[in-house]
This record gives C-alpha cells, structure tokens and sequence, in this order.
C-alpha cells in the first residue's frame, strides 16, 4: 500500500471509528437484550425442567387474553398522565423561556431538583399528601370543603397525578429546549401585523413548538404507560398497570415466557400508538418547524 492511498483510507474509516463505540453500545445493551426478551416470549417449558425454544406463538395470545384490562389500563393512564404534562409543562415552558429573563437556570433548577430524589421517595412522599388526613385533604376537611369520606389514594386520579408529577420535567425540557431557540423578532413581526396574543400563539409559536412537544410526548408517554411503582404506591391493587404484572411473572411466578410475551405486546402497542401519534400530528410538519 503507498503513503498516498494510506491517509485516504484513514480519512474514509474514520467516521465508522468514531460510531463504532456508539453502534457497540447499541448492540450490547439493547440488540441483545431485545432479541433475549424475543427469544424468550416464544419458549415453552417451566422453571424445573427448563425452557426451549419452540416458537410458540400463542404465548402473545395468551398474555392478551389473560391481562388486556391491565394493558389497556396502562395506556389510558399513560396518555392522561401526558396530556397533563402537556397542560402543565406547556405553559411553565413558555413562561421560562419567555418571562424568565437571567433567572432562566435557576427556574430550570428549581424544575429538575425533584429527580434528585429517588423516584419511590417522591412517590411515597405523594402519598403522604395525598393521605385521607394529610396535608391536602386533611386541611379541606377540616374547614368543611371536603367531606369527611373523600379520599384520593387508590384510585386512578392518584395514579395519573403521581405520574405526570414524576415525569412532568420530561415534557417541559424539550418545549422549553425549542421554545429558547425560538426567534422572539418572530412574535413581535406577528403583533405587528395586527395579530393579538391569542393568534400569533396559534399560528406562530404552537407551529414552531411542535417539535417540542413531539419530543415530550414520546419521552413521557411510553414511560409513563409502563411505569408500576405509582400504580403499587398510590392506586392499590385495583389500580395495577402492566408493568406490576411483568415483575411478577418475573420475579414472582417465573413465568418468563408470559412475561417476555406481555413486554412485547405492550412494546407493539406502544409503537403503534407513537407511529399513529407522528402521523396525526404530521412528522413533515414537525420537521419543517423544527427546520425554521
């Protein structure tokens, strides 16, 4: 090989070099697993006499005939939780981005500081809010707002508070990540031309966030549907989402068919719901936006 052709080949390799480490990483810790977890959902056996690899098909079958409700319980608090990270993050987004000025880092800060905490303390310290006598419920008791038989915990309302506080950054740091790069010349050209501040909202700063709320609703969504630690703390056991039936057929029963069966419906779904989501929402719209 000439000195010549030497540089040349060092210049072409030298992108893969620098993903190699990257794509490597990928393979461990999530190829692999993956195709364990698939393998695994298509075997027979038990935990005594051992597990083959049969491609049994109906173990997919099985797990949506036996735990449907908690699937679909899953993705309707799943997507509640998110629609009121939405509601919540949106406009704590814009206002940092907006009307934080040099305290901007600081508000940031105060955002993230929660996550500092373990995720089962701050679960178990909503509880203790959320409490028939605690803070809350106990304080509109007592001066007659509530009744003395209200109650929060165990119930679905719990569950999807608990949820979108635990992950509500996840929404707010993608919107206000696009919302900063956002133009403000832009917003000030839209009231210029006679837009008040409900119009230029609609039509100049929701288009541009889009992708934004892309972003979080993806990075909140999925989580969230296969979160179980708020459904156990803070919904009890007629509360139980998916995510609480894998650990068990784990952890508990040793049934890892079922449970690599149930992870992958609940995968399939998933995706499903995230292709169907960027469709309705447009991904070329999102990816103009995010162009501008």
């Amino acid at each position: 090989m000439t000195d010549e052709r030497r540089p040349r080949l060092t210049a072409r390799a030298a992108p893969y070099l620098l993903v190699a480490p990257a794509w490597l990483w990928l393979a461990v810790f999530f190829v692999v697993p993956i195709a364990t977890v698939l393998s695994m959902s298509l075997m027979s056996g038990n935990l005594y006499d051992g597990y083959s690899l049969t491609w049994e098909f109906g173990n997919y079958a099985a797990a949506v005939g036996a735990y449907w409700e908690q699937i679909a319980r899953s993705l309707v608090y799943g997507a509640c939780a998110t629609v009121l990270c939405i509601l919540i993050g949106y406009p704590c987004a814009y206002w940092i981005a907006f009307r934080g000025g040099a305290y901007k880092n600081a508000y940031l800060l105060l955002l993230l500081l929660p996550m500092f905490v373990s995720f089962v303390l701050r679960t178990i310290s909503w509880k203790a809010l959320l409490a028939d006598q605690g803070i809350i419920l106990g304080t509109l008791k007592g001066i007659g707002l509530l009744p003395e038989d209200a109650y929060v915990l165990n119930s679905a309302p719990a569950v999807v508070f608990g949820l979108a506080y635990n992950f509500l950054p996840f929404m707010v740091l993608p919107i206000y990540a696009v919302l900063e790069r956002m133009d403000h010349r832009v917003v000030e050209a839209a009231r210029d031309l006679y837009a008040g501040p409900v119009r230029a909202f609609t039509r100049v700063v929701l288009p541009m966030s889009l992708p934004g709320v892309f972003a979080g609703v993806i990075m909140t969504f999925i989580p969230t549907s296969a979160d179980y630690v708020n459904a156990t703390v803070l919904g009890g056991a007629h509360n139980t989402m998916v995510g609480k039936v894998i650990e068990n057929q784990y952890l508990v029963n040793n049934a890892y068919p079922m449970a690599a069966s149930i992870t992958f419906v609940l995968m399939a779904v998933l995706l499903l719901g995230i292709f169907g989501y960027a469709r309705a929402l447009g991904t070329d719209r999102v990816m103009e936006a995010s162009a501008r």
